[in-house]
């Protein structure tokens, strides 16, 4: 389920997935892994696993995160094919 909101941000048509999204607003605000999850008030280890891809994150954590870019996690639709394309992909 949270890999179908992993993919929270399109830019020029492409999807970002939360981890890129992350790693380049914490770049744009020339903040260290440290320091950015001090000022979102979690851990290192989270804010690795994050930009990392890991997908089984608790999403308030996720969202203290995004919240200081301004963003937070949501109901997004989805391309009916390429949810289409994984279930495929992986029952292969």
């Amino acid at each position: 389920m949270f890999t179908l909101l992993h993919n929270i941000y399109t830019r020029k048509g492409i999807d970002m997935r939360i981890s890129a999204f992350v790693k380049e607003k914490r770049n744009t605000a020339n903040l260290t892994q440290p320091e950015l999850a001090e000022k979102a008030g979690v851990g290192l280890r989270f804010v690795r696993d994050l930009e990392q891809g890991k997908e089984s994150l608790r999403l308030d954590k996720v969202n203290q995160v995004l919240k200081l870019f301004g963003y937070q996690v949501g109901a997004v639709p989805i391309n009916r094919q390429e949810l289409l394309d994984q279930v495929a992909e992986s029952a292969t």
